[in-house]
């Protein structure tokens, strides 16, 4: 057992968030903590901290537990630059490594029996150094910093000068690197892009210790837990499996808690009758006894249709063309610097357009480019006949925080019933005083449940939409899956949310940062568009090595100078070697090498060595055309 919550209940004021919550979490195992926001998934991390204490109930830890957290608002301190602080990590191979550069100091003054007995304490610090992997922990971080989508000029990159989201993904490899014996990760994927995100997976299915994730990436949950616990109205429910077992087994044990609530309903029913019949009859004490049995009867609540908590509303809309968007040569970004160009593409009436890839390559500057709010380079942009737009901005910038919820509304139909609006907005889970409260006073889930309530309620025909899904939980997600699906108009959209886009997407535009590539399919069938794509070119990438390697050996000179056949046998060796740290710079990165400690310092090993021989080709290279040119 690494920990265990016993009975344990807690409140803030009149709001019970958990109520009698008992789990245990064992050594290895991968669970996903999933519930609605608010619920108390966090606070369940937090009392497992100690940061809080529970109202009744205990929470046992293992002695000794060593628990890495990740918060959505976790800060770096640690290091002074990238690399420093994830290196920060390695605390005890950091002190061996202190104390074998001061033994090496003391050695040139020893002799005799002294400088044996130095010796001999610096080769059991060095073994032990050894085993622990302390050669390789360079290599781990680089590795792991690579991963999660820094690159090697961000490694001496001040930590005061990361932003947000560099700061948190500067905090996962941290965690990562540091292997406690469990990790509790709050939303990990918050700031990494669809290729992190991936790595990320590949990472903790290889993890070898045990992690709670509390994520809204239902991807994410299928690939890297092995269970599931649901936070529901204050109690936890166990899921032996990943989070599609858990959605089909919680269909089932809702069919059977409904049947059972049913029957039970009509027991009583019958109960009650028999009571109201006998009791001040020959029966009068049968009624009694079946009394008191009613009273201590379990009562089998029945079960809560999720539809009515949370069920986004698609209004009918006006038709529009058939060709809603025609986009031609068009090229994105801004005065100095080009994301992507030759961008061509066509998009019908009630197809979805999703835009996807990493951090920084343009995603929302072409959405903000096609809407016309931002100018595009070169190209040219045509919205159809009969188009209505409504944009969903990612920063919530379409909603004004001086206004209340139902205030939103009525800026779209400033003459419409007050009963009509918040009947509307109760499908968006806004219900009795919550439309009276002030927009800035709402959670970034509720804000952005408002953003999407406007959206519909405005019965546009084409629903631009910047990450959609960032402040949703996932009843909030997969309703909203269900609103698009029920959608008669056009989509684009830009999100991380594989499981959403996988559902929606019929038309994708992978953006690179340098240029955009179009494909006519699902999200999945990309994905291994892609993957085979990666195959074949590291395939050729090994080929083009072997066949660099021929080419340099059967090199002939071409001229009489006899310099210049040295030139041609170095620029190959020099395209030979740039070849192979390419693909040894492609391992590093890997998870299987992060997680493979010797195979790790294999590679270090021999990128080091290529690296030094590269170097010194230049060298030769620059030399011998000094040698040509004096021929």
């Amino acid at each position: 057992m690494l920990f265990r919550f016993d009975e344990v209940y807690k409140s803030y004021g009149a709001d019970e968030v958990l109520l009698g919550v008992t789990f245990q979490i064992n050594p290895k195992e991968k669970v996903g903590l999933v519930g609605r926001n608010g619920a108390g998934k966090t606070t369940i991390f937090r009392l497992l901290m100690q940061q809080e204490q529970t109202d009744r109930g205990q929470v046992i830890r293992a002695n000794n537990l060593s628990i890495g957290l990740l918060t959505q608002q976790h800060r770096v301190i640690v290091g002074n630059t990238v690399l420093e602080s994830a290196l920060s990590v390695f605390t005890r191979l950091k002190e061996i490594e202190e104390r074998m550069q001061k033994l090496e100091q003391h050695m040139g003054e020893l002799s005799g029996d002294a400088l044996e007995t130095t010796l001999a304490q610096y080769s059991e610090l060095q073994h032990t150094y050894e085993i622990e992997g302390g050669f390789t922990i360079s290599a781990r971080a680089e590795a792991v910093l690579l991963g999660l989508g820094f690159c090697k000029e961000d490694f001496t990159l001040p930590v005061t000068h990361l932003s947000g989201g560099q700061q948190a993904r500067l905090s996962l490899a941290c965690l990562l690197l540091g292997e406690p014996d469990i990790l509790l990760l709050d939303e990990p994927t918050n700031h990494l892009d669809i290729r992190a995100i991936e790595w990320l997976e590949e990472f903790l299915t290889s993890y070898t210790s045990a992690y709670v994730i509390i994520s809204h990436d239902r991807f994410m949950l299928d690939q890297c837990t092995n269970r599931i616990l649901e936070l529901d109205a204050g109690r936890v429910s166990n899921y032996p499996g990943n989070f599609s077992f858990y959605l089909s087994e919680r269909e089932e044990r809702r069919k059977a808690q409904q049947n059972a609530y049913e029957q039970q309903q009509g027991l009583i029913e019958r109960t009650e009758e028999f009571i109201r019949r006998n009791l001040a009859g020959q029966k009068t004490k049968q009624a009694k006894s079946r009394r008191k049995m009613l009273e201590k009867l379990d009562k089998i609540e029945a079960v809560q249709s999720e539809e009515t908590t949370t069920n986004f509303s698609v209004k009918p809309i006006a038709r529009s063309g058939d060709i809603v968007l025609n986009v031609k040569d068009l090229t994105i970004g801004y005065e100095r610097l080009s994301l992507a160009s030759n961008i061509g593409f066509t998009l019908r009436r009630g197809e979805v357009l999703a835009i996807i890839g990493g951090n920084g390559t343009g995603k929302t500057t072409m959405l903000r480019t096609l809407l016309a709010r931002q100018d595009p380079l070169v190209g040219e942009i045509r919205w159809g006949s009969n188009i209505s737009i409504g944009y969903y901005d990612q920063q919530l910038n379409e909603l004004n925080q001086r206004n209340r919820v139902i205030d939103e509304l009525k800026e779209i139909e400033p003459y419409a019933e007050e009963v009509k609006l918040r009947s509307f907005l109760g499908t968006f889970n806004f219900r009795s005083d919550d439309v009276f409260k002030q927009v800035s006073d709402l959670s970034g889930g509720e804000q952005g449940r408002l953003a999407l309530a406007k959206l519909v309620y405005s019965r546009v025909n084409v629903l631009v939409l910047d990450e959609p899904t960032n402040h949703l939980d996932i009843a909030s997600r997969e309703s909203l899956e269900n609103a698009l699906d029920n959608f008669t108009g056009t989509v684009l959209v830009v999100s991380h949310d594989r499981y959403f886009l996988d559902r929606l997407a019929t038309e994708i535009v992978y953006l690179n940062g340098s240029s955009a590539e179009l494909f006519s399919g699902t999200y999945s069938e990309y994905c291994e568009l892609r993957r085979k794509r990666e195959e074949v070119e590291q395939q050729q990438r090994a080929q083009i090595a072997r066949e660099t390697r021929t080419v340099a050996k059967n090199a002939k000179p071409k001229t009489t100078k006899p310099v210049l056949r040295e030139i041609v046998v170095i620029e190959q060796e020099i395209t030979d070697l740039e070849s192979e740290i390419a693909i040894v710079s492609q391992s590093l990165s890997s998870v299987e090498a992060a997680r493979n400690p010797e195979r790790l310092a294999e590679l270090q090993i021999q990128y080091d060595e290529l690296t030094e021989k590269l170097e010194s080709l230049y060298q030769e290279w620059e030399l011998a055309m000094l040698g040509y040119k004096e021929c």
